[in-house]
């Protein structure tokens, strides 16, 4: 069950990152082979170019740096996107990503007669999404629902993979450390559960 944990925050220190690794070491100890894409840390490239239009159009001719995110998403079963919240949505960084990487010819593909051929359905995307608020100003204001429909539905059915766990740490800037560690505790468990059920 390989899994890859993608993360978009460009402070090693942040809480976003203290949960990938926190998930990555949750997930090593159940003998899943785990492999972090630190897109910061990396230095990917989020600008959508005229090379990638070019990709788009012909669904193929892949640039190298897109061929390799898509070679790391081809080795996995799982991958697991943590990033913070920003805006209501995702890091442009991440955004980036899924742009230049889920392109027609690999995440899909634009058939003439048969129309959109989703090819990711060997593939289990979950979310960690690390929000400043709390759950209360989710619900009142449909941001929960806003970024589930954007990601679970605008990329991950789109391309035919499966649904995982989506799980926000909430109200992440709370001066409350130890309530703050007990929930990024949980959200961690609920996606090394869905990844590697103990028996």
């Amino acid at each position: 069950m390989p899994a890859l944990i993608v993360t978009a925050h460009p402070d090693p220190e942040s809480l976003t990152q203290h949960i990938a690794r926190r998930l990555a070491d949750a997930l090593v100890a159940e003998d899943v082979d785990v492999e972090t894409a630190d897109l910061a840390a990396e230095g990917f490239d989020p600008r959508f170019t005229l090379a990638d239009r070019h990709t788009y159009q012909v669904g193929g001719d892949f640039t190298s740096d897109v061929s390799r995110e898509q070679a790391r998403l081809d080795r996995a079963t799982d991958v697991v996107l943590v990033f913070p919240v920003y805006w209501w949505s995702m890091p442009a960084l991440l955004k980036g990503w899924i742009d230049r990487v889920f392109v027609n010819g690999w995440a899909f593909d634009v058939a003439p007669d048969a129309g959109i051929v989703r090819k990711l359905g060997r593939l289990t995307v979950h979310l960690l999404p690390v929000a400043g608020d709390d759950i209360g100003v989710y619900e009142r204001h449909g941001y929960e629902q806003a970024l589930r429909t954007q990601i679970e539905h605008g990329v991950v059915d789109f391309c035919g993979a499966r649904r995982g766990v989506t799980a926000f740490v909430h109200d992440s800037e709370r001066e409350d450390a130890a309530a703050r560690d007990r929930l990024v505790a949980e959200t961690v468990e609920l996606v090394r559960a869905a990844i590697a059920p103990r028996d």
